[in-house]
């Protein structure tokens, strides 16, 4: 009941307009007290609560995740809260037992080698009970999970945390899980708020060619599964400590059936785990990418693809023998003579007439094109498709047939037929992949600075989304501040509010030569801002705990400050507000402008849903650079009260304004905000 009630806890913060009830039902696993659970069946502790949700009697279950079953029951599904608790095991009682309590056989061989003179009993009960039976003396030591003891406020209680390194635990120990209907499509996209979207990335055939979006993702990757055929250097952009799964085929050795992967990358994604699953070569060319996605989006799991290299590509530029050659060959034909379950296919001429066509440089001619293949026989129903700008924020894609294609083209944007583009004929052209996750596909604008675009980037990615990358504002240090930093082992207190101080400080700083050790202590207003220090070598010695802002950071200090010296480094854009507050706590303040923000000019208006501003700089640079007129109509998510005042000085208003001041609190407030609002539609 506590674990239910952190989770609902949360779930209302995160969506206020959703209230839940709560209906006790009783377990086998609570009305059974005495059977070891080292034979019990698998769903011992959630049957009743799986048989409720079928029935429709209710509509999720919170369980602790070590105890749900793999695979759950057909028609349930299920998803792991994030932030999950301590997953080490605990003594409790005495550190030298006579009697002590198990309740696994991991545990029942730790306390075996730890304690061999011991007596080892199977223990059963809720937290409480298991207590009170060391009080009474039935057992001197009773083996916990910690995190239960802390989550009951009984952390008093532990004797000793046991290493993990001593004492191993399942992955879900101290997870919190939901499971509910697998058609309810509510829950589903609650679920879309706290996994994360899947990456598929394209190995190409050597380290070499992977590309920089790909080595992003693997650098972001909490597990990895891949393949055979691929340069397995590419596996050390992982971060340490992620996991590397091989789930790699060849001819006649197959480490994992193809269901069983799709199984794994899907759990993979439900637990909450930043996945990536690498394919040698390009993943959309034989590496049965539509399996994998059409099993995440069977259960309504977001995804991406980042392309890569293939064998196709690398073979003709390392040979000279080229696909196309001007005069020689103006096309070709890729194939494989293999089929579904390893037998041969046909290659000849009516096999290969019957295969997809790619026309490049096509678009201006595709209606000529079209009405040659009907006057050569093709069916004129054959399904067609032409794609216009991919991979960028105005690609744009026209599904049709060849009968209809020029009505169909005739119909279109001159801004859309301007864009390079590629004519596809074939029934693969009629298929298309969902837009899952909150953010579904939108395309989010990120006008925040280069410094932070990879962090906001990788945000939207996470939620199913597109970014849109567009830094609006530069940042230029200013000379006249060089003094100022020189000089700052004259002070007791930097203040550094905001990532780009960082950088900038830190840049000025080696700059004049100065020495990094005389730096004195550093306060800062967020998480973002302290990554930022910790990035370049220097700690955070004053962080608010919860309200990353000027005023967070003011409450922080309290009184501290009284008599000390504090140099203050800031944009030309902060304004000297937190300046002035310190004083009035008593510190002696100077008040420097570090940098300046310089806009950033564009030609072209980028394309998008919604539109993330960091601060008051990049809103006046998207309107000197497009005007208001081009946020009709979009999202606007504002970071900070300076970039909504921004906003209002051209009457226009911020749709969202996050919690929290930070460019991973800002997104996720995005993909809150139209959960919502698909939950309300729903």
């Amino acid at each position: 009941m506590l674990q239910t009630r952190l989770v609902l806890e949360r779930l209302r913060a995160d969506l206020p307009g959703v209230d839940f009830e709560t209906i006790e039902i009783e377990t086998p696993g609570d009305a059974d007290l005495r059977s070891d659970l080292r034979d019990t069946p698998p769903d011992f502790f959630t049957r009743t609560l799986d048989e409720a949700l079928l029935e429709g009697r209710i509509d999720l279950a919170i369980h602790s995740a070590k105890d749900m079953p793999d695979p759950v029951p057909g028609g349930i599904d299920w998803f792991w809260m994030p932030d999950a608790g301590d997953r080490r095991d605990v003594l409790v009682g005495s550190l030298e037992p006579q009697v002590i309590g198990v309740s696994s056989d991991r545990r029942t061989e730790y306390a075996r080698k730890r304690f061999p003179h011991a007596v080892r009993k199977p223990v059963r009960g809720h937290i409480e009970e298991r207590l009170r039976q060391i009080d009474e003396g039935t057992f001197d030591t009773v083996i916990m999970a910690g995190v239960a003891l802390q989550r009951l406020g009984l952390e008093e209680r532990i004797a000793e945390w046991i290493p993990l390194d001593k004492l191993d635990s399942p992955e879900a120990q101290g997870v919190l899980g939901v499971a509910f209907r697998r058609d309810d499509r509510r829950i589903g996209a609650i679920r879309g708020l706290y996994v994360k979207t899947a990456a598929f990335v394209g190995a190409g055939v050597c380290a070499g060619h992977l590309t920089v979006d790909g080595v992003e993702a693997l650098q972001a990757a909490d597990i990895c599964l891949y393949d055979a055929l691929m340069d397995e250097d590419v596996l050390k952009h992982l971060p340490e400590g992620a996991r590397k799964v091989y789930v790699g085929k060849r001819r006649g050795a197959h480490s994992r059936k193809q269901e069983d992967i799709n199984r794994l990358l899907c759990d993979c994604v439900r637990k909450g785990l930043r996945t990536v699953r690498l394919k040698g070569g390009d993943p959309g060319i034989f590496g049965r990418l539509a399996e994998e996605i059409e099993a995440l989006q069977g259960l309504g799991l977001a995804s991406r693809v980042i392309p890569g290299i293939s064998a196709m590509q690398t073979g003709a530029a390392d040979t000279g023998i080229l696909l196309t050659r001007r005069g020689t060959a103006n096309g070709f034909t890729v194939m494989t003579p293999r089929m579904k379950g390893g037998g041969l296919a046909p290659v000849g001429k009516a096999a290969r007439a019957a295969l997809p066509v790619v026309f490049y440089m096509s678009v201006t001619v595709s209606k000529q094109v079209a009405d040659e293949l009907i006057g050569k026989g093709a069916d004129g129903e054959t399904p067609c498709a032409l794609l216009f700008g991919a991979g960028t924020d105005r690609e744009f894609t026209l599904r049709t047939n060849l009968n209809d294609l020029a009505n169909a083209f005739d119909e279109l944007d001159e801004e859309v037929r301007a864009l390079p583009g590629l004519f596809i004929v074939g029934d693969i052209a009629s298929y298309e992949f969902d837009k899952l996750g909150p953010l579904a596909g939108k395309q989010v604008l990120l006008t925040c600075s280069e410094a932070l675009q990879a962090r906001a980037a990788q945000a939207v990615s996470d939620f199913g989304g597109r970014p849109v990358s567009r830094p609006l504002i530069s940042l230029k240090p200013l000379q006249q501040a060089v003094h100022a930093v020189r000089d700052a082992a004259d002070y007791d207190w930097i203040a550094l509010t905001s990532p780009s101080s960082v950088r900038c400080f830190h840049q000025t700083a080696l700059d004049c030569g100065m020495d990094l050790r005389q730096i004195p202590k550093i306060m800062a207003t967020g998480p973002g801002t302290a990554r930022a220090l910790a990035n370049v070598g220097l700690g955070c010695d004053l962080l608010p705990e919860q309200d990353f802002s000027g005023e967070g950071l003011l409450k922080a200090i309290g009184s501290r400050l009284k008599g000390q010296k504090v140099l203050r480094l800031r944009s030309a854009k902060a304004g000297p507000e937190l300046a002035e507050e310190l004083r009035k706590r008593g510190a002696t303040v100077k008040d420097c402008v570090l940098y300046e923000n310089h806009l950033v000019e564009y030609e072209q208006q980028a394309r998008f849903d919604a539109v993330f501003f960091a601060s008051a700089s990049a809103v006046e640079s998207f309107i000197a650079n497009w005007g208001t007129t081009a946020l009709k109509d979009k999202i606007i998510l504002a970071m900070g009260k300076p970039t909504a005042r921004e906003l209002a000085k051209h009457d226009l208003k911020p749709d969202i304004t996050p919690r929290q001041s930070t460019v991973e609190g800002a997104i996720a407030a995005l993909a809150f905000h139209c959960a919502g609002r698909k939950i309300s539609d729903d």
